[in-house]
């Protein structure tokens, strides 16, 4: 089974784009973990918002502040200061980022009675974080798990739409199923390289 996602494929291609932005960060000094956390702090607002009752404001802000994820990891190849800890922290604030959204959202269909959704959108997050678990537990153990159908830019993606959109009901619905679809994708994987 191939391990090149459609986030690989978008890196790929928006690599020309998102390559002057590093070496304008690269040559400003600005260290790859201060990107990091401004991209959480940006998800921090988009929950915020989302709370506040503008899910369409949080899809635009969603739009601004996701190319930041894709640009701290470039700049810190680019400008030679790849670290563990680095690497641990985008990880560990990538988390932290899904949980302040799905926060928010969560805020905000309660509000709006929407009960059936809250349940469907706590259901959306415990998949996407099983998503993320399961990858970093299989490389922890020396294994590769690096395929699914839905990764973290598919997710965004997808909620992105549905905020703009205002389908967030049926958004979520395509995020709890798939979400455990794709964790369940990894643990077979891993389990087949296991074997072997």
């Amino acid at each position: 089974m191939s391990s090149f996602t459609v986030t690989d494929r978008v890196r790929a291609w928006s690599k020309p784009f998102l390559v002057p932005i590093a070496d304008f960060l690269a040559r400003c000094r600005v260290p790859p973990n201060v990107v990091t956390i401004c991209a959480f702090l940006g998800c921090v607002v988009v929950g915020v918002v989302l709370a506040l009752g503008y899910p369409k404001g949080a899809g635009f802000l969603l739009i601004l502040f996701g190319p930041l994820d894709a640009v701290d990891g470039l700049l810190a190849r680019r400008s030679g200061r790849q670290t563990k800890f680095g690497a641990f922290l985008d990880s560990t604030l990538d988390r932290f980022s899904e949980i302040a959204i799905f926060t928010g959202l969560i805020f905000y269909l309660q509000h709006n009675e929407a009960y059936f959704a809250v349940i469907i959108a706590f259901l959306a997050l415990t998949g996407s974080l099983m998503v993320s678990y399961t990858r970093a537990r299989a490389e922890a153990l020396g294994f590769e798990c690096k395929i699914g159908l839905l990764t973290r830019f598919e997710r965004l993606v997808i909620l992105t739409i549905g905020l703009l959109f205002r389908i967030i009901l049926p958004v979520l619905v395509i995020l709890a199923v798939f979400t455990y679809f794709t964790a369940l994708q990894r643990v077979l994987h891993v389990w087949k390289q296991a074997r072997s």
